[in-house]
């Protein structure tokens, strides 16, 4: 996959282009892109997947307080690759660029800049400014210009639409495999290993306190975890903690990420990791004192143990 920053000077063969924030890269959005790929096979041209970066939400909303994300740009960037895309053109949102209309936008850089021959979008795609863009605007426009549009229908599964919002929510709620189910893969998130206080370690059970390497990427719901840890090229079963250490912290708005993982002792403070949530296996507890606490994750990885056998 080409990646392209702006849209000045491309030269793509009679592109087929679909437009969005992909968050995720989930399975509705497969579905799109596999539509993408099939219609620029018969066109005889080459797949372009047009994103924006950063977030238009981290730019206009007011408040960012709980803005969370599924995937990195770095993130959506693989799994676009791993979809077979042929381009992928990244487009700096500023608020100067929110003012561009959705005529405006498939006028000046759709056709423009871009040259796009046919253009595909989701069922509820919008674009433009304030999103003014719907299917039928958008129809409009690009008919007047020579640009056919094609929409997907929405990716269904038990009975609920796949989307972004949803899967965000099922991870804030803890409800992890099914959140893997829906985006088609294992949820992760990578973080730079750091200081900890060292406790688990007192009792046996070491971890890596992991500070997330983006701001706004989504952290699921406090509890414990069944995960797997990548180090390096290597991959191992561990058990991850999200909460405040009730037991040992009498502050309840601060938030640790730590990792136990098995059968590894390295150093590797200031490393990038990255943990995979598989299993949600208990929201976060309060013991009345550290032997209790070390019982307690001492079942938690038992119950590990048996998931990854």
């Amino acid at each position: 996959m080409i990646i392209h920053y702006g849209y000045e000077n491309l030269k793509i063969l009679n592109p087929v282009v679909t437009t969005g924030i992909f968050d995720g890269v989930h399975r509705g959005h497969v579905a799109l892109l596999q539509c993408l790929k099939k219609r620029a096979a018969e066109l005889g041209g080459e797949s372009v997947v047009v994103t924006f970066h950063p977030h238009p939400r981290i730019v206009l909303a007011q408040d960012h307080q709980g803005l969370s994300f599924l995937s990195t740009m770095d993130e959506k960037t693989v799994l676009l690759e791993s979809a077979g895309i042929d381009h992928m053109i990244i487009i700096e949102f500023t608020r100067e660029f929110s003012l561009l209309g959705a005529c405006d936008f498939i006028r000046k850089i759709l056709v423009g800049k871009i040259g796009t021959k046919h253009l595909v979008i989701g069922y509820n795609h919008h674009f433009g400014k304030s999103r003014e863009g719907d299917f039928v605007t958008i129809e409009q426009c690009a008919g007047s210009f020579g640009l056919d549009v094609e929409r997907v229908e929405g990716f269904y599964t038990a009975g609920m639409a796949v989307s972004s919002s949803n899967i965000r929510n099922m991870l804030l709620e803890g409800s992890t495999e099914e959140a893997n189910n829906i985006l088609g893969y294992n949820y992760p998130i990578s973080g730079v290993v750091t200081e900890g206080r060292k406790i688990g370690r007192t009792i046996g059970f070491p971890t890596a306190n992991i500070e997330p390497s983006e701001q706004y990427k989504l952290v699921p719901a406090r509890g414990v975890y069944a995960v797997e840890v990548k180090v390096g090229d290597s991959v191992y079963p561990g058990m991850l903690s999200i909460g405040s250490n009730p037991t040992v912290n009498s502050d309840p708005l601060k938030r640790f990420i730590e990792v136990n993982i098995f059968n590894f002792n390295d150093d590797i403070y200031g490393n990038i990791i990255t943990v995979i949530f598989r299993k949600r296996l208990r929201s976060e507890m309060k013991f009345s004192d550290i032997s209790q606490l070390a019982s307690q994750i001492e079942i938690d990885r038992q119950e590990v143990l048996k998931f990854f056998s």
